[in-house]
């Protein structure tokens, strides 16, 4: 009766070097997600209410507001439609913040085949 040793619980140093690259990796993108969250947050980015920029509303790449601003031409619609150039540029605002932080959510991740990204 012959009983094998050196084989552990089956995995073999492939499998350890394996492991190891993937925590590697996690660790290089958890410090990446924190240098986007801080740059995401310093950001400032504008969304328009329309080309001629009626109003302008100003928001964090997180998505946190910072300012509106109402042109004088504005300032003269009916209560209505000054709402209606608020929401279009807060909409605007918000499609671009989105769509930065997808961007760089790309950026940090490509090439590490994560599951679900």
């Amino acid at each position: 009766m012959t009983q094998d040793k050196g084989k552990g619980f089956g995995f073999g140093l492939g499998k350890i070097k394996e492991l190891q690259e993937a925590f590697q990796k996690a660790q290089q993108v958890q410090a990446g997600a924190q240098q986007l969250q801080q740059e995401l947050e310093e950001m400032n980015i504008e969304g328009y209410s329309d080309e001629a920029k009626a109003v302008t509303v100003v928001m964090s790449g997180n998505q946190e507001p910072r300012q509106v601003t109402i042109s004088p031409d504005a300032m003269g619609n009916s209560p209505e439609a000054l709402s209606e150039l608020v929401t279009a540029a807060m909409k605007d605002a918000y499609a671009k913040s989105t769509e930065t932080m997808r961007e760089r959510m790309e950026a940090l991740t490509s090439g590490l085949n994560l599951p679900g990204m």
